[in-house]
């Protein structure tokens, strides 16, 4: 079953057609990779698919619904999740509380509770602390669950916006190159992490990622783009050996 299907989609900025005709299928538990050269229009597809953006043409439904042109809240409480290429925390407020922001759209209750310390304030409060921290353990971030979040080290950081993405409990969960700015081993060890959050959790995911050994490791399929526009779609190793991809993408050494 089609976790997420887009049709068409398309976007323009002034004279440029950012993201054109852009199409996608991807199944239930499926973990998907876009990959292309910078600027082809990867980061503006995740705004897309996340309501950031409304596309100009096209498309977008997350497990058969219709979700095309909706708010950011709305398209997160019909269950897409996203972390950012550039880590995006609220680094003045604790580990703990970060992973609570996410909680905040599932546990809802009347704000005058909050504000008069009713019962149902604790009750959900308590809850919340203790979802937060089961988590947190998921992501060995336990012991630091009242450290600052801007006081994390950076591969930290990286699993923090990832937890709280997870909070949330989506569907599809987007993931704008999660080894940005990792070094080899660091990679490596987050290969391993996405596969078992995969397994743990049985989400569907769709990642960006510009390093081609984390796509290998982890991906069951991937689109290549180009200039806003589809340049190749298949498995990893049909992509790799495409010469259009090789040549706009790759370079003559993959």
């Amino acid at each position: 079953m089609s976790m997420l299907e887009v049709t068409n989609l398309g976007i323009s900025f002034g004279g440029l057609r950012a993201v054109d005709n852009f199409n996608v299928n991807i199944e239930e538990g499926q973990l998907y990779g876009l990959i292309g050269p910078n600027g082809a229009g990867k980061t503006t597809i995740f705004n897309l698919l996340t309501g950031v953006y409304k596309p100009d043409t096209g498309s977008v439904k997350l497990d058969g619904m219709d979700i095309t042109g909706k708010s950011v809240v709305q398209i997160n409480k019909d269950g897409i999740a996203r972390t950012f290429q550039n880590i995006r925390l609220f680094g003045k407020q604790t580990v703990l509380d970060n992973v609570k922001i996410g909680l905040h759209n599932i546990h809802k209750y009347p704000a005058i509770a909050g504000v008069l310390k009713l019962p149902s304030y604790f009750k959900h409060e308590k809850q919340m602390n203790e979802e937060a921290m089961e988590l947190l353990k998921v992501f060995d971030l336990e012991g630091e669950a009242d450290t600052l979040a801007s006081n994390l080290p950076y591969g930290k950081q990286r699993k923090l916006e990832i937890a709280r993405a997870l909070a949330t409990k989506p569907k599809l969960l987007l993931l704008d190159e999660p080894a940005a700015g990792m070094n080899a081993d660091e990679s490596l060890e987050l290969v391993e992490f996405i596969r078992e959050l995969k397994e743990r959790f049985q989400i569907t995911i769709l990642m960006i990622e510009h390093h081609m050994d984390v796509v290998t490791s982890l991906c069951d399929a991937c689109t290549v783009l180009n200039f806003g526009k589809t340049l190749s779609a298949g498995t990893v190793e049909e992509i790799k050996k495409n010469p259009e991809v090789i040549a706009a993408y790759l370079g003559g050494d993959e």
